[in-house]
């Protein structure tokens, strides 16, 4: 089998510890800017939900400046977002580049992204048990987790497998600027060196990546819905 696989892929044979810390740094950027991502999105997804005209927390001022700063980061190419929060990468983890220095981007990228997805997910809960809640003395921070997210739950399982699997492709884009895993993995050997073997072996491991996410979200949505 050995044997065979160096025929096929010499390239990607001949580093394969190269290869295992790649999908390592891919797993690690996606785990860590993931959860941040998760816990500021879902914030900021509900926060937009309850202050918007006729939400259970109608706060116009907040509303527009969350609404309009949402807009604006989610207008900026990523690959130019790398750049632009370089400064602020290296004052919070001390670096600009590598694993590290990738995290501070990729949740700037994927939170606005995540924000909008738990607002549509939000969205989808029955005004009726809104109002029922209402009618039932329950306090807005009640409705919201006790109405809002319980009920929310399979659409906000579905925005997260959305969320992780554009997560797992701009990993990949942040290895444009040696922010290390896959994607550095990639355009390294299989683009600078024209080593297509390299690029195709990548390709298929983010592919199994994002098809085991996708499984999972099924699961978790099918399993949540009632």
């Amino acid at each position: 089998m050995q044997q065979f696989l160096e025929n096929i892929i010499p390239n990607v044979m001949s580093k394969p510890s190269e290869l295992l810390k790649a999908i390592i740094d891919t797993l690690i950027m996606v785990g860590i800017s993931g959860a941040i991502s998760f816990v500021l999105g879902l914030i900021f997804g509900i926060i937009i939900t309850v202050t918007k005209r006729g939400g259970v927390l109608e706060n116009t001022i907040v509303y527009n400046i969350l609404d309009k700063a949402i807009n604006i980061f989610r207008a900026i190419p990523f690959i130019i977002l790398l750049t632009w929060v370089l400064p602020i990468s290296r004052a919070i983890v001390g670096s600009g580049i590598g694993v590290q220095g990738a995290i501070v981007p990729l949740v700037f990228g994927v939170v606005p992204f995540f924000a909008r997805q738990i607002e549509s997910a939000l969205a989808e809960v029955s005004p009726g048990v809104i109002e029922a809640a209402q009618a039932m003395g329950l306090s807005p921070f009640a409705i919201i987790f006790k109405v809002y997210l319980r009920e929310g739950i399979p659409t906000i399982a579905r925005a997260t497998t959305l969320t992780a699997i554009n997560l797992i492709g701009l990993t990949a884009m942040a290895g444009v600027v040696g922010a290390g895993g896959l994607g550095d993995f990639a355009i390294r050997y299989g683009h600078n060196r024209f080593q297509e073997d390299v690029t195709w072996v990548t390709v298929i491991i983010i592919v199994v990546i994002v098809t085991i996410v996708q499984l999972v979200g099924d699961f978790m949505v099918k399993k949540n819905t009632h």
